[in-house]
C-alpha cells in the first residue's frame, strides 16, 4: 500500500482537487480513497490495473458524497449560458477561472475532460471507470471541451484543448 501511495498520491490529489475545488475536500476525498483500497487492496489482482482501481475508487467516493448533497439529472442544457469572453490573453491562462468552471460542469462531463486531458486516460478506460460506451465518451468530452472554450477561451481559437497542446502547455486544465 505505501508503493500505490508514493507513486499515486499527486495524481489522485490533482483529480480529486479538480472534482471538488476544495483543499480539504480534496485531501480528505484521497485519503478515503486510500483508505478504501487499503481494505480492498486483495480485490486488485492485476498491479498494472492500480492506477485505473484507484482513480475509479476515488471517483465512486466523490459522487457518493454528491449524490448525498443533490439529486437530479445532469445536463449542460442546464448550465447558465455566458456570452464568450471579448478578449484574453491566450500566453495567461488563469487556473482560479478554470477550476471555477469546472465545478459548475456536471460530474459527467467534467471526469471524462479530467481523466482525458490531465491524467492521460485512454477512452477505452475512461469508458470502463464510467461504465460507459466508448462513443459517449467520446461525446462528452466533445460538448464539454466545447462548453469550456465558450467561457474560458475566445471563439477564434479552436485548437485550445486539443490533446497535443495540453501536453506543451499543462495550465491549460
Amino acid at each position: 500500500m505505501e508503493e500505490l501511495i508514493q507513486l499515486y498520491h499527486q495524481s489522485l490529489y490533482r483529480y480529486a482537487f479538480r472534482l471538488t475545488g476544495q483543499t480539504a475536500d480534496a485531501e480528505d476525498l484521497v485519503q478515503e480513497t486510500f483508505l478504501h483500497a487499503s481494505n480492498k487492496l486483495s480485490s486488485l489482482r492485476d498491479y498494472q490495473a492500480a492506477r485505473p482501481w484507484l482513480f475509479s475508487i476515488l471517483r465512486n467516493r466523490h459522487l457518493m458524497t454528491v449524490r448525498k448533497r443533490s439529486h437530479g439529472q445532469e445536463s449542460l442544457n442546464d448550465l447558465p449560458e455566458w456570452p464568450a469572453p471579448a478578449a484574453m490573453d491566450r500566453s495567461h491562462h488563469d487556473p482560479e477561472r478554470l477550476q471555477q468552471l469546472l465545478l459548475e460542469m456536471p460530474e459527467s462531463y467534467r471526469t471524462p475532460l479530467i481523466l482525458f486531458y490531465l491524467e492521460d486516460f485512454s477512452y477505452r478506460d475512461i469508458s470502463e471507470q464510467m461504465a460507459i460506451p466508448i462513443g459517449t465518451v467520446m461525446s462528452r468530452l466533445a460538448r464539454a471541451k466545447d462548453w469550456l472554450r465558450s467561457r474560458y477561451h475566445p471563439i477564434e481559437d479552436p485548437k485550445v484543448l486539443a490533446p497535443g497542446h495540453v501536453e506543451n502547455s499543462p495550465h491549460v486544465l
